[in-house]
């Protein structure tokens, strides 16, 4: 006891030292939290108001478009959501697995499903709350959180490069010139070589979420389920634009998808999906355009919501069950 005294003496100023820091610390995260929903509030708010502006006398034609998509379209819209949100979870479960966790898949996609729900706000949002969700559901065979934010890099430059190979959708569209999907290309391919010198250095935490790059075989699963979740978006796209009228063929569905990607790095909300088409298609008619962006944001929600609603029965059933088994078996013994 006594000579632990003078240690804690010892220990008391530098306590005291860090105290102010680590409070001004949890103040400026405070602070950062307030202004990133403050930006994604107003940015959201911003979008609406242009969307409403360039819907002004558009009001019986934005109305048609909406009213001729079926309720079957939207069900299969809405299904195909759910495909690639699960394709994109199987994903990533190979990236984590690659590099060294030991997650089980129902865990892993819970926590998936909670990122949609965060996504919904802000795609940086959604990682977080991905992220966090799978820390504290299983954090001995979960990765730390160094690497699980490394995972994410392999399936995001996955759909860069498929993005990069196909953005000659863009040009017609946007007016760009021939030669900007020939520089996105390189810089992929320099990014990519980039990251799979990287992922050979596993003595960092951080680099082991890139082990998958190493793998043959996990290179394959990813790249396979990376490819399901695309064309899942991009069939839905091209469903949900020819439903209300809009001639679009799978190219254009394709800009479409890449637009609403790049648009989701933004903090404007919902607003993503109609302000991508308008952009890619609206040439084709402003009101149709909206509306089927409309439709994708709706769709993509309930897709998305049905996950989130199957993850939370989910840990429901799997905390009831067991109470009423012991319940059940408590009922059949012998009383005294």
């Amino acid at each position: 006891m006594n000579g632990a005294a003078p240690s804690a003496a010892r220990e008391h100023p530098a306590r005291r030292a860090i105290e102010p820091v680590a409070r001004r610390l949890a103040a400026l995260r405070g602070l950062l939290g307030r202004h990133r929903r403050l930006t994604t509030i107003t940015g959201t708010l911003l979008a609406t108001a242009v969307l409403v502006v360039v819907l002004a006398g558009r009001r019986a034609d934005f109305t048609a478009a909406l009213s001729q998509a079926s309720l079957g379209v939207l069900a299969v819209a809405a299904a195909l959501q759910v495909l690639a949100l699960l394709a994109r979870s199987e994903a990533w479960h190979t990236t984590i697995e690659a590099a060294g966790g030991t997650v089980r898949r129902r865990l892993l996609y819970r926590a998936s499903s909670m990122g949609y729900v965060g996504s919904l706000f802000n795609t940086q949002v959604g990682v977080a709350a991905r992220i966090a969700a799978l820390r504290r559901s299983c954090p001995a065979e979960a990765p730390s959180v160094s690497t699980l934010v490394a995972a994410e890099v392999p399936i995001l430059a996955t759909e860069a490069g498929l993005a990069a190979l196909t953005s000659f959708t863009l040009i017609g569209p946007l007016g760009l010139p021939w030669w900007v999907p020939i520089i996105l290309v390189a810089v992929m391919g320099a990014l990519t070589a980039g990251l799979g010198h990287l992922s050979g250095r596993t003595a960092r935490p951080l680099w082991r979420g890139l082990a998958v790059l190493r793998s043959m075989h996990g290179g394959r699963r990813l790249l396979a389920f990376v490819l399901v979740a695309v064309f899942a978006q991009i069939l839905r796209n091209w469903l949900l634009l020819n439903a209300v009228g809009v001639p679009a063929s799978l190219l254009d569905s394709v800009a479409v998808l890449i637009a609403m990607v790049v648009l989701g790095q933004l903090p404007i909300g919902p607003s993503v999906g109609a302000g991508a088409v308008v952009l890619i298609l609206g040439h084709d008619g402003v009101a149709a355009a909206a509306a089927a962006g409309v439709l994708a944001t709706a769709t993509g929600t309930v897709g998305g919501l049905c996950f989130a609603a199957w993850a939370t029965g989910d840990r429901l059933w799997v905390r009831l069950v067991p109470a009423g088994r012991e319940r059940a078996v408590a009922a059949q013994r012998p009383r005294r």
